[in-house]
């Protein structure tokens, strides 16, 4: 693991703030989406997601209207559409994202998601670490 990681992430740790989890950082790890619960952002938007020493996958479940305020972020996401569609809005520009359908978002692009169908599963895959969800100061989802 980079130093510049570690050290980030033993301060959270002593200070009480990085979640300690049953996943361990630079080991091999299985673990199952079924273990982890839901953890309600929204109206209609629930999100659950493991992490390695320099990735993250998040997966998010969400019904018709459901949105992911404004934001951006320095990480690199990969959005995957596994199950319904969402209307993503960068730069000006609307992109429908449909089932099997895969959306790169450079790090930070301004960016919203507004949930087209009921049922919709959205895999993200995040480079490096989202050390806002992490530590707790993902406010985003609270302005909406």
């Amino acid at each position: 693991m980079k130093k510049q990681i570690v050290i980030p992430i033993i301060f959270l740790i002593l200070m009480g703030i990085y979640p300690v989890s049953a996943q361990k950082i630079n080991e091999i790890n299985q673990l199952k989406w079924d273990d982890l619960k839901w953890e309600k952002l929204g109206d209609k938007l629930y999100r659950k997601y493991m992490y390695g020493s320099q990735g993250m996958i998040a997966m998010f479940k969400m019904d018709k209207g459901a949105k992911v305020p404004i934001h951006n972020h320095p990480n690199e996401q990969l959005t995957y559409i596994m199950k319904g569609a969402v209307k993503v809005t960068m730069d000006g520009k609307d992109y429908v994202v449909k089932a099997g359908e895969v959306l790169i978002i450079p790090p930070n692009v301004p960016h919203e998601f507004i949930c087209l169908e009921d049922g919709t599963i959205d895999l993200d895959f995040f480079t490096p670490l989202r050390m806002d969800w992490l530590m707790g100061t993902d406010s985003y989802f609270k302005d909406d």
